[in-house]
């Protein structure tokens, strides 16, 4: 039976409990992805981000996009999908995706897909702050009412969208 575990924390990510998380021993393949506060965006030396998030719904619509995943890519990929909430430094993570599967095509596949789907559809949002003091909320999330442009417009990955 596949397993499907997604949680949104102000708790740091530990990467070793990301990884500990892929033991399906039938999966050949095991794919983590890290997102990372970086410190310069759009031209601008950021210094922290806050992440808000409406947990209950966020963690309901992280675990409907990994079970869309799992329709597409195989029934028993498993899942681990942790984002934070609340202040973060440069460097610290932000969001975790592992992605268990029987090959690395499946794996690659799902996990991007998920992190795609993540950042239009799931209730979080994202404030940066700014050396200079200024600060910014983000677009990206659908619920906030901004064209959303996180979705690649061609990617060589057929996500099965029409």
């Amino acid at each position: 039976m596949s397993r499907i575990q997604c949680q949104v924390t102000e708790a740091p990510i530990l990467t070793q409990d990301v990884v500990q998380f892929a033991s399906e021993r039938l999966h050949g393949a095991q794919n983590f992805f890290f997102g990372a506060v970086r410190e310069v965006n759009h031209g601008q030396k950021v210094t922290a981000v806050a992440y808000d998030a409406f947990v209950p719904l966020a963690e309901k619509v992280l675990r409907e996009i990994c079970l869309e995943a799992q329709t597409r890519w195989g029934g028993d990929l498993e899942f681990i999908l942790i984002h934070r909430t609340g202040r973060l430094g440069v460097g610290e993570i932000s969001v975790a995706i592992g992605v268990t599967a029987r090959h690395r095509d499946e794996a690659y596949q799902a996990s991007r897909y998920v992190i795609e789907e993540l950042k239009v559809r799931a209730p979080i949002w994202k404030k940066e702050f700014y050396e200079s003091g200024e600060t910014q909320w983000l677009k990206g999330h659908a619920l906030c009412g901004h064209q959303v442009s996180s979705r690649p417009q061609s990617h060589p990955v057929d996500f099965g969208r029409e």
